[in-house]
């Protein structure tokens, strides 16, 4: 396999990612798949999610754009960007991920590390298909389980998430998302989302279709930071971690240690239901939270949702 020349190929259909954290004070660094010349960009859910602000590096023309979120799908960890004022864009080969099998050779291409510039490059084989992973969130403690990928004998990076999987012939096969292993090894694997899977939920965003998993336009937030409750807490729900000055949720009287346990009526048992059932939300909408707080009396209040980062 010729990387130098796949690099050649691929590359300029490519960006760096650069997601800011307002509430964490901190960054991201991913990559994305250019789908259009105008500045439409596949990339993974979880490189923008959080996000404040996103500044994308087109590989092709080394010019930098802010970029909104079209819409995302957090159960399969997929978002669609719009660059503002981009055109003329060089647009990435997509390929046929059903054609994939076991054993094919396959390169890894993404900003390993986060250094932006030439994207990195490493060859790999395919080892299994239709694999299946959990992946937690640090910050928030939700989690969610990605079916139906592609594991590959290759040393994915952070860094590399968003980034192509590419066949021989420099076509995306497949989706950068996750590594096995966080060490630096020659028995290094990765993960990668099937680009046919990929490329079905990007133009369900494109046609502006929400559904019980899509997401689409600006995000309804309350304007707080979750956890998982601490193991001594016999109430299960979403640990309040912290509280946005001003926002909806504090002005609710919602302060850090109390425990979300519903909203809308619905039993929220983990910071991942929570996020869940916000999804099809949006600014403005009006949500009714219950809460338990430190001393075990419950609270509720209705709050009108804030415009937030992605989840």
């Amino acid at each position: 396999m010729d990387l130098s020349a796949l690099a050649a190929k691929v590359d300029p259909g490519l960006v760096d990612i650069t997601t800011r954290l307002g509430h964490q004070n901190g960054g991201v660094a991913g990559t994305g798949i250019v789908l259009t010349s105008s500045g439409e960009v596949l990339t993974n859910n979880h490189v923008i999610s959080g996000g404040t602000s996103i500044d994308v590096t087109d590989v092709g023309n080394g010019q930098t754009y802010p970029a909104t979120v079209v819409g995302y799908d957090r159960s399969h960890d997929i978002a669609v960007l719009q660059l503002q004022n981009a055109s003329g864009l060089q647009t990435a080969s997509i390929g046929d991920s059903s054609s994939v099998a076991v054993g094919d050779g396959i390169a890894a291409i993404g900003n390993a590390g986060g250094r932006g510039g030439t994207p990195s490059i490493v060859a790999g084989t395919v080892l299994a298909l239709d694999q299946a992973i959990t992946v937690s969130d640090d910050i928030t403690g939700s989690a969610e389980q990605l079916a139906g990928l592609i594991r590959v004998a290759a040393d994915l990076q952070p860094g590399d998430s968003g980034g192509p999987m590419v066949n021989t012939a420099g076509q995306v096969v497949g989706i950068d998302t996750a590594a096995a292993t966080g060490t630096h090894s020659s028995g290094a694997e990765g993960f990668a989302i099937p680009i046919n899977d990929a490329m079905a939920i990007s133009k369900q965003i494109e046609a502006g279709t929400a559904s019980p998993s899509v997401h689409i336009g600006p995000t309804g937030a309350l304007g707080i930071a979750v956890g998982a409750p601490t193991t001594h807490s016999a109430i299960p729900g979403a640990l309040v971690t912290g509280v946005s000055p001003g926002s909806p949720s504090g002005q609710s009287g919602l302060v850090a240690g109390d425990v979300i346990v519903s909203l809308d009526a619905t039993a929220v048992d983990s910071p991942t239901t929570m996020i869940t059932l916000l999804i099809g939300h949006h600014p403005g909408d009006l949500v009714l939270l219950a809460w338990v707080d430190p001393s075990g009396h419950q609270h509720d209040a209705t709050v009108s949702l804030a415009v937030g980062p992605p989840t």
